[in-house]
């Protein structure tokens, strides 16, 4: 995880594996911070997993989603999605529960959720996932599978098998204590989670929820004292701060104009990704992420039509793979 060198993948099929929610985000058609006077909402494709998912495919590289849907029309245009976007629908599992939603108000700031949880949560470890995995370079999850039964046993088993593999396990920490059953303590389940990943990219406000308020410099410590290789703890309009056990850098955002906030975190993720397959070193790949996460932020919605990587990396003055 050095920041100045490339990561080495082993030659596979699959480029990326993302596992979790695959949901529908509820947006409102305007800005209501107190969220009391917002009329109308628009459906969008969401989840995070399945958010990266989409956005690498569109950057160049080769994704694979696993994730639960309900057997219902929400679930159907979910699944649609994917295969309109090319992207193998063979490990989406439709379960007999309804398919889960988010509902968020359109935000320039952090936006707050109400969640809508059934179906996601059911995604079982099967033969299926097994085998896209032993194909896959990298594997990616969030909180959501890992806050509830059954699909915190999936979870488990595929970093077991990962590790085993060793297939790049990344895990974005987005606690929120409402995704949890009442009172199951949400940090005694995650940490050693954290431990087993080469790297977790946190938000401010996910550290503040996991240990409380203190400084980024301090949060950051806390990630890598649990053993995650790399931190990337990204701090809204004042970057990012990314820590190995060498050190810590500083760096700024790309961002110039703020539509709406939902999904900049998975974009951020996305350019990361698709960045470092192209094979991209770590420092330049962190660029490519705040890159996408700019244009993500310009438009409504959690996925949005992005342009192939070496795109975005021109239209933000940024360097390509092996330039």
């Amino acid at each position: 995880m050095k920041l100045d060198e490339c990561i080495v993948f082993p030659d596979r099929t699959n480029d990326i594996l993302t596992v979790g929610e695959l949901l529908i985000d509820m947006i409102s058609d305007e800005y209501d911070p107190g969220g009391l006077g917002n009329q109308g909402y628009h459906s969008y494709f969401g989840g995070s997993p399945s958010n990266i998912a989409m956005n690498v495919k569109k950057l160049g590289i080769r994704p694979f989603v696993s994730s639960a849907v309900g057997r219902d029309r929400l679930g159907d245009f979910l699944i649609a999605q994917l295969e309109r976007a090319g992207i193998d629908t063979r490990c989406i599992q439709q379960v007999d529960y309804a398919t889960s939603m988010v509902v968020v108000n359109k935000s320039a700031a952090t936006p707050v959720p109400i969640f809508y949880r059934e179906a996601d949560y059911h995604l079982e470890y099967t033969g299926a996932l097994e085998k896209i995995l032993s194909e896959s370079k990298i594997v990616h999850f969030s909180c959501w599978p890992v806050s509830r039964m059954p699909a915190r046993r999936t979870i488990l088993q595929v970093i077991k098998k990962a590790r085993e593999l060793g297939v790049l396990v990344c895990f974005d920490p987005n606690y929120h204590p409402m995704i949890w059953e009442k009172g199951e303590d949400g940090l005694a389940v995650l940490k050693p989670i954290i431990g087993l990943a080469d790297i977790v990219k946190p938000s401010e406000d996910d550290a503040e929820r996991l240990f409380g308020p203190d400084s980024p410099e301090n949060q950051i410590a806390k990630f890598l004292a649990l053993g995650a290789k790399l931190v990337i703890l990204t701090l809204g309009k004042d970057g990012a701060l990314i820590a190995n056990s060498s050190g810590m850098l500083r760096m700024p955002t790309l961002a110039t104009e703020v539509v709406d906030t939902t999904g900049a975190g998975d974009a951020f993720w996305s350019g990361f990704y698709a960045a470092v397959v192209k094979g991209l070193p770590i420092r330049q790949a962190l660029s490519a992420g705040f890159a996408v996460s700019a244009y993500k932020l310009k438009y409504t919605g959690a996925v949005v039509e992005l342009p192939p990587l070496e795109e975005l990396q021109a239209m933000y003055g940024l360097k390509e793979a092996n330039a």
